[in-house]
């Protein structure tokens, strides 16, 4: 992997405590050397796992310096035991540390309802901290991987103030992915100085087009977090929603986002291609988002672009089931730029579109023909590895 431009003024590492089976980094540390603006997005699930609760509190002041995560156990279905045992993640970071328990974020994923096993985890925090500035992005990145395939990094620059400035995102997730979000874990860094305010903007208008417009196999989980901490190294003018170059940092941010959302899509659970499903001609926004989420969700669809079956009825009747305004007789449905139906009737295309299907990378589009409005989402086709791997999860 090409080690990728990293912002200035972070720190990483990572440690393996002997929470999974395997011998694998299972903790990862992002630690920015000086008190930083973050912005945070979880979960919508009502079960919500202790290191989300725990961050839901923090993210009040828009503070932060330190970002804990563990693979291997999502410290979810615990009690109060399992609070007890996120503060004390948070609490023994800061004090290995030097810095305030409110600056330090707890991120985890894994298997619900296994209480935390502590003793080994103290042991690996300590090697985390007493590390850090040793490892670098791509041990974090690999550290919180679960049943992903690849590490995901994704790096950009910006110019800001004539100085370029760096955003760099990593994320994890392959599985139980439904928005908003999924079991994903995203952390985002930048060297930009920007303001509470518009970091927060930002990432919400970031993670609406991105994150919340991807989807696995449309389970939601217990754990999502995606956290955009600003360190203000690189000098510039604090950004705001009005400055100028905000405009900039929001593109820049869209990129990185929608990148790693594809990377989460290309990765999915045994998946073999990445799909993704445009809505064209909508009434509304919501329309073209029920439509797309049909489509991107239904087994039906995702069973047949595996097989190379271009069966595009399975994706007429899904449209048809979403709860979106549509009329069957005005709907076309194209595979990349092949359309094989037209105003609800066959064009006789499914051999072309059979060969189109043999291609790693997929685009349905469907044109409603009501309307203006589109959306897109991400999704992946789905495999007999997809049952495999998670018949098998806690073995």
């Amino acid at each position: 992997m090409t080690i990728p431009n990293i912002p200035k003024g972070f720190k990483f590492s990572s440690a393996s405590s002997g929470i999974k089976k395997s011998e694998r980094k299972d903790i990862g540390l992002i630690f920015s050397e000086v008190e930083s603006n973050i912005a945070g997005l979880f979960t919508t699930n009502k079960v919500k796992a202790a290191p989300v609760r725990l961050a839901l509190e923090k993210i009040i002041s828009h503070r932060g310096q330190a970002i804990i995560a563990n693979s291997g156990n999502a410290n979810a279905c615990t009690g109060g035991k399992g609070m007890e045992d996120a503060v004390e993640m948070a609490n023994l970071t800061a004090e290995k540390l030097g810095i305030k328990p409110e600056l330090v974020y707890v991120a985890s994923t894994g298997v619900i309802g296994e209480p935390m096993h502590m003793e080994r985890l103290r042991r690996g925090l300590v090697e985390a901290v007493s590390g850090l500035g040793n490892g670098c992005i791509e041990d974090v990145a690999m550290a919180i991987m679960t049943t992903d395939t690849f590490p995901k990094i994704v790096s950009r620059e910006v110019n800001i103030d004539g100085g370029n400035g760096v955003i760099t995102g990593i994320a994890k997730g392959a599985g139980m992915i439904c928005p908003d979000m999924a079991t994903m874990l995203s952390f985002i860094m930048t060297d930009i100085s920007i303001s509470a305010q518009a970091i927060d903007l930002a990432l919400r208008e970031s993670v609406s087009k991105s994150f919340n417009r991807l989807t696995v196999d449309g389970d939601r989980s217990t754990n999502d977090t995606v956290l955009l901490i600003a360190n203000g190294t690189l000098g510039n003018n604090e950004l705001s929603i009005d400055s100028k170059e905000f405009a900039s940092f929001k593109r820049t941010l869209d990129d990185i986002t929608h990148e790693l959302s594809r990377l989460i899509a290309k990765d999915g659970e045994g998946a073999t291609k990445l799909i993704e499903v445009v809505v064209v001609g909508a009434r509304n926004e919501d329309d073209a988002k029920r439509a797309a989420f049909a489509v991107a969700n239904s087994n039906l669809v995702k069973t047949a672009i595996y097989g190379n079956d271009a069966n595009w009825g399975r994706i007429m009747a899904a449209v048809g089931y979403s709860g979106a305004d549509i009329i069957d007789d005005m709907v076309s449905i194209f595979f990349n730029d092949l359309k094989v139906v037209e105003k609800g009737l066959t064009l006789r295309k499914d051999k072309e579109a059979a060969e189109i299907l043999k291609d790693k990378e997929i685009r349905i589009t469907v044109d409603l023909g009501l309307g203006n409005a589109e959306t897109k989402v991400l999704s992946c086709d789905l495999t007999e590895e997809y049952i495999r791997i998670n018949a098998a999860y806690r073995s």
